[in-house]
């Protein structure tokens, strides 16, 4: 558990948080032309927020390809413990909706 006290791992997770925040905003950019707190809600309205993220957390799987083949074990470890986080949130999207 060292990892965690060392800052690559941090900045994994800001990574995949930044990455999945913008893909996520250009998605809603391109599906609607309303504003985005709008097509949120609606998209959460209507059960199709989750799939979104889970959709837009995609971008995070080359980054992670990439870490690992250069030997950034630390920053590859802070994206697997932020999409761990993002699945957490996804089922909860889906649960809460139901």
């Amino acid at each position: 558990m060292d990892f965690i006290k060392n800052k690559k791992f941090y900045f994994g997770i800001i990574s995949g948080v930044l990455w999945t925040s913008f893909v996520l905003i250009i998605f809603l950019l391109i599906l609607s032309d309303e504003p985005i707190e709008y097509t949120l809600q609606y998209s959460y309205s209507n059960k199709k927020l989750g799939g979104l993220i889970a959709l837009s957390s995609l971008i995070n799987l080359p980054i992670f390809f990439i870490a690992i083949k250069k030997n950034k074990i630390n920053f590859a470890s802070g994206l697997v413990a932020f999409l761990i986080l993002l699945v957490l949130i996804v089922a909860f999207l889906k649960l809460s909706t139901q």
